[in-house]
């Protein structure tokens, strides 16, 4: 568990940890004839030492998942989310019909930064005494992509347009069945970061420099017109970190391990990261043995235990959360190329 879970037969808390100054993304609150509000949206970032600084909770005689403990001061607060709002989106994803220990988890396994919806209580109430379908209240998609794309004979497949005199916004053109396409580019998308470096005082013969100086390989950072233009309404940098990865060629990996009689067959170990500061490390593993067995590989780095993050935490406590269940543990891990290359798009 996290530090601070209390759990009852009456509700579920959640304690996350926190982060640096964003703005909210808000949409209009005007009420309509209904009383039904419009969600909000809000970017929090953290440190891995700070916490978001409100709990989730599951009430009985309350539908949805209620924020609640707002902390005084704290990034929830500044940004302005209420006692009582209901969470209904984490990341782009709609979670008001999931289990609550799955939203806590989605939260969880967003790290330093979250992009949530909520709405009112009081219009969360009144949309479902109405019947309403609340995923219908929230756009289709807010997520970027985050693309790699390989060179063939022909080229990146892509090409660049920008306004005459301007610097950092750039159009891409994509050619049909091209590496672009393949690569999930959307045609007439904006691209806003190049290989892990915004674009945005870039100019059109700085850009075409930097693709050329990428060789066969370029990994994009892209929003259709529509996720575009949701955050630019809203005065707020699309980053990296939210993205829709589902695309890439690097994939992190769950393995599921149960302990047999001569325990899981790993050792751990903390080490430098490629990308700076410390990791652990999965070292030693024996042939025949769970690890082995489950997939994992000597010098996969260790991301979440059990469905946590261990983002922040040293070597003794990521042992103790390996330990925590007796007779089987879950990882998330990702190996050295790939964790080479989050690092290097940030």
């Amino acid at each position: 568990g996290l530090e601070g879970d209390k759990m009852s037969i009456i509700k579920f808390e959640f304690n996350p940890k926190v982060g640096i100054d964003n703005p909210a993304l808000t949409l209009t609150e005007d009420t309509d004839g209904e009383g039904v509000g419009e969600p909000r949206f809000y970017l929090l970032s953290k440190e891995s030492t700070e916490t978001f600084g409100f709990c989730l909770h599951e009430e009985l005689g309350c539908q949805g998942h209620v924020i609640r403990q707002i902390e005084l001061g704290g990034v929830a607060q500044r940004r302005g989310l209420q006692d009582g709002d209901r969470l209904l989106q984490v990341n782009g994803h709609f979670v008001d019909h999931m289990d609550h220990l799955r939203v806590v988890q989605k939260i969880k396994a967003s790290g330093n930064q979250v992009l949530l919806a909520v709405l009112d209580g009081d219009s969360y109430e009144a949309a479902k005494s109405l019947g309403r379908d609340l995923s219908q209240m929230l756009p289709d998609d807010i997520r970027p992509r985050l693309c790699h794309v390989t060179r063939d004979k022909s080229g990146f497949g892509f090409s660049v347009s920008c306004p005459e005199g301007t610097k950092g916004t750039f159009q891409l053109s994509v050619l049909q069945d091209g590496p672009a396409d393949r690569a999930g580019v959307p045609p007439g998308s904006w691209l806003l970061e190049l290989n892990g470096d915004s674009v945005k005082s870039y100019s059109h013969t700085q850009l075409t420099k930097k693709l050329k100086q990428s060789g066969n390989k370029v990994t994009l950072l892209v929003a259709s017109s529509a996720v575009e233009e949701f955050y630019r309404l809203r005065g707020l940098r699309v980053t990296a970190a939210l993205a829709d990865t589902s695309r890439l060629p690097f994939k992190v990996r769950e393995l599921h391990l149960v302990k047999g009689p001569a325990g899981y067959g790993f050792l751990l170990k903390e080490d430098d990261c490629s990308s700076g500061g410390v990791g652990q490390f999965l070292w030693d593993v024996d042939v025949g043995l769970p690890a082995e067995q489950a997939g994992m590989k000597e010098g996969d780095r260790v991301l979440a235990v059990n469905g946590e993050s261990i983002e922040g935490l040293d070597h003794e406590q990521t042992v103790h959360r390996i330990r925590a269940r007796e007779d089987q543990v879950t990882l998330l891990v990702i190996d050295p190329a790939g964790d080479e290359f989050y690092h290097s798009v940030g």
